[in-house]
């Protein structure tokens, strides 16, 4: 099974996980209708047996299918299939990615902007703490969380609570968004990098070099994202076995 050897334009190809490998399955089926419009998805326990996976790695890939619009899961029913896609914009939370990313645009990079200007020792120093502690995580649910808490504390800097407001309004979506990209694009690394160099123009009060730190980080976002549902699975119908990932 192939997702792609690569999500991220520009990075090394790296080898895809369990969970990939299970959503491009599942995805290319949908793409090519074998499971139609309104069908029904096989149990989880079928599922898992058939691809040989663990139950967490299956429900991350059903949540991943949910997210792009492809499926809805209906309780105590099953997982049906919505669409067949292609994906043109996939919702987190309350909040579809397009007008998520639009919305960070207009407020995130002139926030950093202010950031820069107005920011505090006590700012600084809870930033750098704070990468740190990302840059030696390992965990993906732990590191997401932190993300959240990185684009909470950027704002808090630019000493304008309206700011803050409208970041934790979009908390949720950040967090969901930060998982899937992470899971399927794995920006960890480039993340960490990208929230280097918004710290370090923090640091250095450079209003432009803030604003700019944070409009690349927010164009790897949005490049990132369209890689991942814009990709063809022209072999989705190979499975996680016969020495493919397992969980």
């Amino acid at each position: 099974m192939n997702l792609s050897d690569s999500q991220t334009a520009g990075s090394v190809p790296r080898r895809i996980s369990a969970m990939e490998a299970v959503l491009g399955h599942l995805r290319g089926a949908i793409e090519r209708g074998e499971y139609a419009v309104g069908d029904k998805l096989p149990s989880e326990a079928e599922l898992c047996r058939r691809l040989e996976v663990s139950r967490p790695v299956l429900r991350e890939a059903l949540r991943a299918l949910q997210t792009m619009g492809l499926t809805v899961s209906r309780t105590g029913k099953g997982t049906f299939v919505l669409s067949n896609g292609p994906v043109e914009d996939p919702t987190f939370g309350d909040y579809a990615a397009s007008d998520l990313l639009e919305v960070r645009r207009h407020v995130e990079i002139p926030v950093a902007g202010y950031a820069a200007a107005r920011r505090t020792p006590e700012d600084l120093d809870h930033l750098a703490h704070l990468l740190e502690r990302m840059e030696r995580e390992t965990d993906t649910t732990a590191w997401v969380a932190m993300d959240t808490l990185f684009h909470l504390a950027v704002a808090q800097a630019a000493q304008n609570p309206v700011f803050r407001r409208v970041i934790e309004e979009i908390r949720d979506a950040l967090a969901r968004q930060s998982a899937f990209l992470n899971e399927l694009g794995g920006r960890r690394e480039q993340s960490n990098r990208e929230h280097r160099a918004i710290v370090e123009a923090l640091v250095d009060g450079s209003a432009h070099d803030a604003t700019e730190a944070m409009a690349h980080h927010l164009d790897r976002v949005e490049t990132t994202l369209t890689a991942i549902v814009r990709s063809e699975h022209t072999d989705g119908a190979d499975t996680p076995t016969e020495g493919g990932p397992k969980a």
